[in-house]
């Protein structure tokens, strides 16, 4: 912004030429440019889909339809008075400025002869209400979230990123859905050998239809190896969240009838920050993030460990004598903690379906069969029953549940090595998952566990410890 600089001219064609130019025009579909005559002069206006009204369009529109050329003023502040009745009008000539306004959602307004712009503020920001995602909840910052309309979401971005370098190009993709598509990212910032391959991934994409959007799509981009569950994308509701990503200079792709957004690449660091990380102070933040970080690490040990001491138990030091099942094992260990396993996913898909007015009654009663009545009848001990809910509870600790899975399949895979193999499974199981993170690939080819490989030592940091934000130059 600060290297845009000029003054507008009485000439509209030079000035259009400039502001197209800027603001890339032919690249982003959601920058309108509208030419018009207005008391026998070209004029044209800029202003930014999904900020502005329809209805507000037409009627400032008609308004000019009654002006006459012996009627026109000689200049925009005189044009502004007579002829514009809106409340907030403002006169602008530096160029900086009118791209400001344009990428906030102010209509702006040439017109032939004028070295001046008008400046019409009627635009109008979607949002949610005063929802915000079920999925992405914070304690603390905005409570907006993405809808199902691209066009809204797009404006839900630039209301955050009011620079011209953010780009915003549409495409569609669907022999017959023709699913709108769209690519963002910071054209100063983004890598643009991996935009570049990404955009001909995605016009290469050769299907009927994205019938399950971004996961249609994401299949269809990367052909996922079935023995590696680990997440290569990141999905947010956040806008906030996706503005962040796109600073940092990532690609957020926007898929039409979807709420979320996908972040790409995306490293396994990058799945498990969370937005609360940043919404408060650094010392916060960082505890915010260990925290995070250990509880997401014991999710995939807890219960391995558990049963391996269980297999072992010469290796309980007396301090940690009280870990023991204090019942008699009626149903072997492993397999306790496996139908535990089942059964959260049962619960979890029952209550997607169940209606919210059902949802109480029924929580209370799976509580009891599965809590009391369970370790009464004998088929679960009381400590299986402690450790599994400890897991299950922790796994939310995360936002995500495509890295939840990853390691909830890890952990079982774990369980059952350790139960026929005692410490060597045990060990293996751990290595595989190790394994599968460490030879991972994002999208683009890099490192999954980047900044450890290939290590840097700055960036490590910055995973690790909330720093306080960099000042911009000025």
């Amino acid at each position: 912004m600060n290297q845009i600089k000029g003054q507008l001219t009485s000439s509209l064609k030079e000035n259009a030429d400039k502001l197209k130019n800027i603001l890339d025009i032919n690249t982003n579909f959601d920058i309108i440019y509208k030419e018009m005559s207005i008391g026998g002069k070209d004029a044209g206006f800029f202003f930014i889909d999904g900020f502005i009204k329809d209805e507000v369009m037409q009627k400032l529109m008609s308004s000019f339809e009654g002006i006459t050329e012996d009627k026109m003023t000689e200049t925009a502040e005189e044009f502004s008075k007579q002829w514009i009745s809106y409340v907030e009008v403002d006169i602008e000539n530096e160029i900086p400025n009118l791209i400001r306004s344009i990428l906030s959602g102010v209509v702006t307004l040439l017109i032939e002869g004028y070295d001046k712009a008008l400046e019409i503020d009627c635009r109008t920001y979607p949002m949610r209400g005063v929802e915000e995602p079920e999925k992405d909840r914070v304690m603390r910052g905005s409570r907006d979230g993405f809808v199902e309309t691209v066009v809204f979401n797009t404006a839900l971005i630039r209301r955050r990123i009011r620079n011209p370098q953010l780009s915003m190009e549409i495409t569609s993709v669907g022999k017959s859905s023709k699913t709108d598509i769209v690519i963002s990212y910071m054209k100063d910032r983004v890598d643009q050998s991996f935009l570049q391959s990404l955009k001909e991934r995605i016009q290469n994409i050769q299907i009927d239809s994205l019938t399950m959007n971004q996961q249609s799509l994401a299949e269809c981009l990367y052909k996922r190896s079935w023995f590696n569950p680990f997440p290569k994308f990141k999905y947010t509701e956040r806008p906030d969240t996706a503005s962040a990503s796109l600073l940092e200079g990532n690609i957020v792709v926007l898929i039409d009838n979807s709420p979320s957004a996908m972040i790409l690449p995306t490293s396994v660091f990058d799945i498990i920050e969370e937005a609360d990380d940043y919404y408060f102070p650094p010392i916060t933040g960082t505890y915010l993030r260990f925290s995070r970080f250990l509880i997401t690490f014991l999710t995939l040990i807890l219960t391995p460990t558990w049963l391996l001491l269980m297999k072992n138990p010469q290796w309980i030091p007396q301090w940690l004598d009280f870990i023991k099942p204090a019942e008699e094992i009626q149903v072997p260990l492993v397999l306790q903690l496996l139908i535990l396993e089942f059964a959260v996913d049962g619960l979890r898909l029952a209550a997607v379906n169940t209606p919210n007015m059902l949802s109480t009654p029924l929580s209370v009663i799976a509580g009891l069969v599965l809590g009391d009545y369970a370790v009464n009848s004998g088929w679960f001990n009381s400590e299986s029953m402690l450790y599994m809910a400890f897991v299950v509870l922790a796994n939310y600790s995360q936002p995500s549940f495509e890295l939840g899975f990853a390691l909830k399949f890890m952990r079982m895979l774990t369980l059952v090595l350790t139960s026929l193999f005692s410490i060597y499974g045990y060990i293996g199981g751990l290595i595989f998952t190790v394994c599968s993170i460490a030879f991972n690939k994002t999208i683009s080819g890099k490192s999954y566990i980047y900044p450890i490989i290939p290590f840097n030592l700055k960036q490590f940091l910055r995973r690790f410890v909330r720093i306080s934000l960099p000042k911009t130059e000025k």
